[in-house]
C-alpha cells in the first residue's frame, strides 16, 4: 500500500534498490546530494547533478524536464553514506517560470523497479522559492527510510547546496545551471501540454513496461512505452513552458492532446483488423488522437519518438547492469584466496561471463521486439504523410498544392540511433516557429564534416538552408510566409538561386554593411511595432505598409559584415521576434564569431542547432540520448524543389489561387 506522505512524516523501505519520479508543470533541474550522519556533504564527488550525473548507486537525469526518474541502489552507495537527499531546482534564464509558485505543485514517487509505488508527497506550499530539498532517504540503525521534507529556498541552488555544507556553493551551482543550459540548447522540446483526453492509442500493446535506468537490469516487458504521468511539458517549437497543470501519480497513459483543445477530440480511426491472441495488430497511420489526421500522424510520429528512446534506454540500462554485476561478481570471486588454488577462478570467470552474455541476449531480444513493431509502424506512416511531415522523396511533392492553412508542423530532418540505424525517426518542430534554427557551418566531430572541405561544408549548409526555407514557403498559405536574406559577401548566390529565380524572396539578397544595417533595422522595427501594439490592444492601427505575415531571415557566413550594432540588432530578434512572428535561420560556424567570447552564447542557446551532414548532437526529452540528426535531401537529379517553388510563386501572383 503507498504511503502518503505530509511534510517531516517517514516510512520505511522495504527494498533498496529504487526509482524516484518526480512529476513538475515546468521543466525542472533534479539532482542529488550524499551526506554523512549528520548530513554533511562532503564535496562536489558528493553530489549527482545534470553535469555529474551519475555515483555509485545514484544516477539523476542529465537535463531539466519535467518529468525525472532518479534510480537509486542503496547497497551500492559508498557505506559513509548515510543519506540521500533529493534536490529540485528551477532553470536559471531558460525563459521558464522563476519560482515554484508559478508551476504546478511537484509530484515526487518512490518507487520499486516494476513501477509499484512506496511511498509519494507532493510539495505544496511554495511560493517565492526557485529551488527545494524534496524528500531524503536516510538510514538509521542499519534500516533505510524515506522522509518528506519539503524545504524551499528562495535564493536557489546556490543557498540550498551552502545550507548542506558544501563548499564554494554558488560556484557549484554556477557550474550546475551551464550544463542544465547546454542540455537545453541541444534538446528537442516535447510535444505541446496533455491533457488527460487523448491518449496514444497502442494497438495490440501490453501493459507499459517501467522506466529504465543505469541501475535496471530488467528488459522491457512490451513494446509499448513507459508512461508517465499526464503533466504540461514546453512547447514543441522551442523551449517555452506550457500551462500548469495539477500534478497526478506516475503511471497513467501517454497524452498527446492538442493544448488549446477545450473538449476531447475526436477518437482515432478504426483498429486494424483484429491479430491472433499474443500478438500486436497490424499498426495503422494515424493510430493516435487528434481533430484531424494530421495532428493524428504528428503526434503518432511523437509516440514513436518516445518508444524508441525509452526502449533504447532500457536495452544500455540492460547492458550496463549486466557488465556492473560480472565485474562485482568476478571481484567477490578473486577477492578470496581460495578460488585461486585450482580451477576455482577460472570457473567463476566462466560463470560471471555466461551470466552476462544471458542478460546481455534477452535484453537484445526484448530490444529487438521493440524495433520490429516501430519498423513496422514506421513503414505504414510514412507514405501517409502530408507533405509538411513527408521527406522530399516522398510523392505527396509531386502532387503539391499551396495549402489553405499553416501545418501543425514541419519536418526538418531524421533521427537515429546506432542501436538502429535503419530506423529514421522524423525531426518535426511546431508552427509557427518558437525557436530560430542555426545550420551549423563549422567542422564538427562527425566522421561525415571530417571528410569535407571547409569551401564543401559551407555550401552544403547554405543549400541545407535553402531546403528549410522552401519547406516553410511551400507549407504556408500564399501570401502568409516571407525569407529576407543577409548574405553580405555574396558568397551563398549558388545555393540561394532556386530562391532568387523563382521570385519567392521578399527582395534580393543584401549584400554588404549597408545591406545587413536596412534588412536588420526593417525587422527590427517590425518586431517594435508589433509588441507595441499588442500590448496596447491596438492590433487595428498597425501602420498599412507593415506586413503582418511570418517572416524569416536567413543570415548567411555570420559575422561577416556586422558591426557591434547588427550584433545587437540580430540577438534582439533572436530574443523578441519568435513571439510575433520574425524568425532566424542562421549559416554560420561559431569560430568564426569566436572574437565576441560569451557575448553570443545566448544567441547560439536560443537557436535550434543542426547540421549539413550527418551528426549525433540532439538529445530527446526524455532519457537524453545523443541521436544522429540526418538533414533531408533531394533526391539526385530531382526538380521537385524548382517546381514546387514555381506553384509558390504562381500561388502568390494569382493572389493565393
Amino acid at each position: 500500500m503507498t504511503a502518503e506522505l505530509v511534510r517531516g512524516q517517514n516510512h520505511t523501505l522495504p527494498q533498496t534498490r529504487l526509482e524516484i519520479r518526480v512529476s513538475a508543470g515546468s521543466p525542472v533541474v533534479a539532482g542529488a546530494t550524499l551526506g554523512d550522519e549528520q548530513g554533511t556533504v562532503h564535496g562536489v564527488e558528493w553530489i549527482a547533478h545534470p553535469g555529474s550525473p551519475q555515483l555509485p548507486g545514484l544516477e539523476v537525469s542529465k537535463q531539466a524536464a519535467a518529468d525525472h526518474r532518479l534510480a537509486v541502489d542503496l547497497d551500492a552507495l559508498p557505506g559513509s553514506v548515510h543519506r540521500v537527499t533529493v534536490l529540485l531546482a528551477l532553470p536559471v534564464g531558460a525563459g521558464g517560470p522563476v519560482r515554484f509558485g508559478a508551476v504546478a505543485a511537484p509530484f515526487v514517487a518512490v518507487t520499486g523497479l516494476d513501477g509499484t509505488e512506496i511511498a509519494t508527497f507532493t510539495l505544496t506550499g511554495l511560493d517565492a522559492e526557485s529551488a527545494v530539498t524534496a524528500l531524503e532517504l536516510y538510514r538509521r540503525q542499519g534500516v533505510w527510510k524515506v522522509r518528506a521534507v519539503g524545504q524551499g529556498y528562495a535564493d536557489g541552488l546556490a543557498e540550498m547546496l551552502a545550507d548542506q555544507g558544501v563548499a564554494q556553493a554558488a560556484e557549484l551551482a554556477a557550474s550546475i545551471q551551464a550544463a542544465v543550459a547546454r542540455g537545453l540548447a541541444r534538446s528537442v522540446a516535447p510535444p505541446p501540454p496533455r491533457t488527460p483526453d487523448g491518449d496514444r492509442v497502442r494497438h495490440g500493446a501490453g501493459q507499459a513496461s517501467p522506466a529504465p535506468s543505469s541501475l535496471d537490469p530488467q528488459p522491457p516487458a512490451s513494446p509499448a512505452p513507459a508512461a508517465p504521468e499526464p503533466l504540461p511539458g514546453p512547447s514543441a517549437g522551442g523551449p517555452t513552458a506550457g500551462s500548469p497543470a495539477p500534478a497526478s501519480p506516475p503511471g497513467g497513459p501517454i497524452n498527446y492532446a492538442h493544448p488549446r483543445r477545450a473538449t476531447a477530440p475526436p477518437p482515432p480511426p478504426p483498429a486494424a483488423p483484429s491479430a491472433p491472441p499474443g500478438s500486436p495488430a497490424p499498426p495503422v497511420a494515424g493510430d493516435a488522437t487528434g481533430w484531424s489526421m494530421d495532428e493524428r500522424l504528428y503526434n503518432q510520429i511523437w509516440g514513436m519518438f518516445e518508444d524508441l528512446a525509452r526502449a533504447t534506454a532500457a536495452y544500455r540500462s540492460a547492458v550496463d547492469f549486466a557488465e556492473s554485476r560480472m565485474d562485482q561478481e568476478l571481484d567477490r570471486a578473486l577477492s578470496d584466496p581460495r578460488s585461486r588454488i585450482g580451477g576455482a577462478g577460472d570457473r567463476a570467470r566462466e560463470a560471471a561471463r555466461a551470466k552476462r552474455d544471458e542478460l546481455t541476449s534477452r535484453a537484445r531480444e526484448a530490444l529487438d521486439r521493440d524495433l520490429t513493431q516501430l519498423a513496422a509502424e514506421a513503414a505504414v506512416v510514412e507514405p501517409a504523410l502530408p507533405a509538411a511531415y513527408a521527406g522530399w522523396a516522398n510523392p505527396v511533392w509531386h502532387a503539391y498544392r499551396v495549402p489553405m492553412e499553416m501545418p501543425m508542423a514541419l519536418r526538418i530532418g531524421d533521427l537515429h540511433l546506432p542501436e538502429a540505424t535503419e530506423l529514421r525517426i522524423p525531426l518535426l518542430v511546431r508552427l509557427p516557429l518558437e525557436r530560430g534554427i542555426w545550420v551549423d557551418s563549422g567542422r564538427t566531430a562527425s566522421e561525415a564534416a571530417a571528410l569535407m572541405e571547409t569551401d564543401q561544408l559551407r555550401r552544403l549548409a547554405m543549400e541545407t538552408a535553402v531546403t528549410h526555407a522552401a519547406r516553410m514557403l511551400a507549407v504556408y498559405p500564399a501570401g502568409e510566409f516571407s525569407v529576407h536574406v543577409i548574405d553580405p559577401a555574396g558568397s551563398g548566390a549558388g545555393a540561394l538561386a532556386p530562391l532568387v529565380r523563382s521570385g519567392v524572396l521578399a527582395g534580393q539578397p543584401a549584400a554588404g554593411p549597408g545591406g545587413v544595417s536596412s534588412v536588420l533595422a526593417h525587422l527590427t522595427r517590425r518586431v517594435d511595432l508589433v509588441q507595441m501594439a499588442i500590448r496596447a490592444g491596438a492590433a487595428d492601427s498597425l501602420p498599412p505598409d507593415l506586413d503582418t505575415g511570418e517572416q524569416l531571415l536567413i543570415v548567411n557566413d555570420f559575422p561577416h559584415g556586422f558591426d557591434d550594432r547588427a550584433v545587437t540588432q540580430l540577438r534582439y530578434l533572436a530574443d523578441e521576434g519568435p513571439s510575433v512572428g520574425v524568425h532566424l535561420l542562421m549559416v554560420a560556424d561559431r569560430e568564426d564569431a569566436s572574437a565576441y567570447g560569451p557575448v553570443l552564447d545566448p544567441l547560439w542557446r536560443s537557436l535550434l542547432r543542426i547540421t549539413p551532414v550527418a551528426d549525433d548532437h540532439l538529445a530527446d526529452p526524455w532519457v537524453g540520448h545523443a541521436w544522429t540528426y540526418e538533414p533531408l535531401g533531394l533526391p539526385a537529379g530531382s526538380r521537385v524543389l524548382e517546381q514546387v517553388l514555381a506553384r509558390v510563386a504562381e500561388a502568390r501572383r494569382n493572389g493565393g489561387r
